[in-house]
């Protein structure tokens, strides 16, 4: 019995159990375990541990006690990586990478009972499970430098590069880093993720580092099992596409011990003496099905699975020791996890949406960042303050805050395509280059996904990251990378790990003489849709300053993630309501702040409110004074925050006046006008709602982009209809 359930069965678990531990009981020729010593014991105890959890795990599922059961069965040779590294170097790990785990945890000192209990209580999702509190099985521990991640197709392959890119900024810039400044970060994938254009994106991005003479210490670790989950890769492919330029390749079989041993040693200290990357090719094999649901002789042949189980790494290992006992130290920790299984029979787990949700709950922060001195200030800016300068474009509102922001702490880095010496497309970042060099403000490759990924890695290392997406409509092809990795750390991790980032993201529509869809773009559901996520779109310009004043403040005291949504059509406009009002300037502020989920309201109309945001905003201004002059009492409510939407100002506007028009520049379907209508609803509003928004359609070049988008004439009907009633 092993925790209450049967081991005499005929399954493929259980034939895999008996055939190693007879296989291990033949090994030996005389000297016994205690001629070996303690390292590769330790090596050897951490393999078979691996093993007998995969076991272990698929009969908890069958009583309906364990919910995970994709296994590191036959992956057990990623111990030798372990052994090669140093206990502080961070690790982002294949979802096959418990012997590493813990290899990794015996080497830091942790008992392999300590190591054990850990792994189960992630199988079991307790509460008690110290890499994410019960709320997915990850590899992940904060005192062991291991980074939760849950990814299968390689998502984590850019934060792995950002976390590499950290460790030699940190120490330019001056600023403290979570980890050992001469570390090697370590990334392993699959070879079936090999083939995912997040990986193809992240090694390229690797190598075009190397070439622009970065230093990147990462060992990615490729772990070729030769199928993916049913579809085998061909052979000889990841020889072929893992070999990267800059990036050296070396090869590795896991059932060679020794070779597989000096291979990763050579790999790691490589990367560690060099700062270049290297990929080290270890070629596994997958025992069991992918998971304890897949049936895997439906797909494979029994010759192809019975060719494997020549090939397995604990039992070379094994042969490689040539001890006797090693059958009895097998089955002695297979009763070890039997027990720590059974003293954790009844351990907790998330028992409330409370409870599941916590990491994702903001916690009070301060709501600013404040601003350097005044001399530092006076120096940076040139001598000429920018409160000083008279009413501004909210474009030089948003450079003025980032030099701002970039004055005041030393750990704030700007980074995107063109963001640098040319100052960004619409010159929002214009001088940041000059003023603070290339460690703070650069430019990056092509490539949103690996833009996204720095900043990932950037901001889980210490650092304060305000990368630039140029467009919004750049960011889609990017979006796992805030949805899957960014949004996920914190839960994922129990909240032991976050990636602070402000997401300055250039979108929206009504661009004058310009656009078409890649330009102008209106699609912002995929943000809204990110759990925890902050989404902020200022208009007016004295609100952009307080508005990024305030996402920051939640990334530095609180980890928390924010896509800053800037109206592309509104940065360089001066105007209201006539040509040459100079309406839409400001002046601007270092120290105003509009925390995080708090609208602005214009006006005090007791007639209509109008709900709505970006350049909802100028255009329902000025349908209010046309309304206005006809004795109509409009206020227009500007939501600031789409994510999290500030339902409960909204509510008592809506109150105050009964009517509401909610005016919505995103399409139809899937805009935000859905959420807020919705929220009234909920909320109980009982008086005429009406919305108007952009058309669901894809945004035309020219002049026909306004045969689709929201425009003012649609925005007065409707409130002229409303204030009938």
């Amino acid at each position: 019995m092993i925790g209450g359930v049967t081991t005499t069965g005929s399954t493929p678990h259980d034939e895999l159990d008996r055939r190693v531990h007879a296989q291990l009981d033949a090994i030996g020729s005389g000297a016994d375990t205690s001629s070996v010593d303690r390292g590769t014991l330790d090596l050897f105890d951490a393999m078979a541990a691996s093993r007998l959890l995969d076991i272990h795990a698929r009969r908890m599922r069958e009583t309906g006690r364990g919910f995970y059961t994709i296994g590191s069965a036959g992956h057990e040779s990623n111990a030798y990586v372990a052994a090669a590294l140093r206990p502080t170097d961070p690790a982002l790990l294949h979802y096959r990478s418990g012997g590493f785990f813990l290899a990794r945890a015996l080497q830091a000192g942790r008992t392999l009972d300590d190591a054990v209990r850990a792994v189960l209580l992630s199988m079991l999702a307790s509460t008690a499970d110290p890499a994410s509190g019960g709320r997915h099985k990850v590899w992940g521990d904060e005192s062991l430098a291991v980074i939760p991640q849950t990814s299968t197709i390689a998502s984590h392959l850019p934060r792995a590069l950002g976390v590499a890119l950290s460790l030699a900024r940190a120490k330019r810039i001056g600023v403290e880093n979570r980890w050992p400044l001469d570390a090697v970060v370590l990334c392993s994938f699959g070879d079936a993720s090999l083939n995912h254009s997040t990986a193809a994106g992240a090694l390229n991005a690797a190598g075009y580092c190397v070439t622009q003479g970065l230093p990147l210490p990462l060992l990615f670790v490729c772990e070729d099992n030769g199928i993916g989950i049913s579809v085998p890769t061909p052979r000889g492919w990841v020889e072929q596409a893992a070999q990267r330029p800059g990036i050296r390749y070396v090869r590795a079989d896991g059932d060679d011990p020794d070779g597989a041993l000096d291979a990763a040693r050579e790999a790691a200290e490589t990367v560690r003496r060099t700062r270049r990357p290297a990929l080290l090719h270890l070629r596994t094999v997958r025992y069991l099905a992918h998971a304890g649901t897949d049936v895997e002789t439906a797909y494979r042949v029994g010759s192809a699975i019975d060719a494997e189980r020549e090939r397995d790494p604990l039992v070379a290992f094994g042969r490689r020791l040539d001890v006797v006992g090693l059958g009895e130290r097998y089955a002695g920790i297979a009763k070890r996890i039997e027990a720590i299984a059974e003293e954790l029979a009844d351990t907790p787990t998330l028992d409330s949406a409370a409870a599941a949700m916590a990491p994702l709950a903001p916690a009070a922060t301060r709501t600013t960042i404040p601003p350097a001195s005044h001399e530092t200030r006076v120096a940076t800016f040139g001598g000429r303050l920018p409160e000083d300068a008279g009413p501004m474009t909210l474009a030089q509102n948003i450079n003025a805050a980032l030099t701002d922001a970039m004055a005041a702490r030393k750990d704030v880095l700007v980074f995107g395509e063109d963001v640098g010496r040319k100052g960004g497309v619409y010159g929002l970042t214009r001088g940041l280059a000059q003023k603070f060099g290339s460690p703070r403000v650069f430019d990056t490759l092509l490539d949103e996904q690996s833009i996204l990924g720095f900043a990932l890695g950037l901001g889980l290392s210490g650092m304060l990251p305000v990368p630039e997406i140029q467009y919004l409509a750049y960011l889609h092809n990017a979006e796992d990378q805030l949805r899957g990795e960014a949004g996920s750390l914190r839960f994922f991790s129990g909240g032991a790990y976050t990636n602070p980032m402000v997401v300055r993201v250039a979108g929206l529509a009504y661009q004058k003489g310009f656009g078409g869809h890649f330009h102008n773009d209106n699609a912002v559901g995929v943000l809204r849709d990110v759990p925890g996520l902050t989404v902020a779109v200022p208009s007016r310009p004295d609100d952009a300053g307080p508005m990024l004043r305030a996402c920051l403040a939640a990334a530095a005291e609180n980890g928390r993630v924010s896509v800053f949504l800037e109206p592309i059509a509104l940065y360089h406009e001066k105007d209201l309501h006539e040509p040459g009002d100079r309406g839409w300037l400001a002046r601007y502020s270092p120290t105003d702040v509009a925390p995080i989920g708090t609208p602005r309201l214009h006006g005090d109309g007791h007639d209509l409110t109008i709900v709505t945001f970006g350049n909802g905003v100028r255009m329902s201004l000025r349908v209010a004074a046309r309304l206005a002059r006809e004795g109509h009492g409009v206020r227009v409510l500007d939501l600031r925050w789409l994510a999290p939407l500030p339902m409960a100002e909204v509510v008592r506007a809506a109150e105050s006046t009964r009517r509401v028009l909610v005016v919505d520049e995103t399409r139809a379907s899937g805009g935000v006008g859905e959420g807020v209508v919705a929220g009234l609803v909920d909320a109980g509003h009982r008086g005429p709602i009406a919305r108007v928004a952009s058309r669901d359609s894809y945004i035309p070049l020219g002049d026909a982009a306004n045969l689709v988008l929201l425009g003012e004439p649609e925005i007065e009907t409707a409130a002229r209809t409303l204030l009938a009633r």
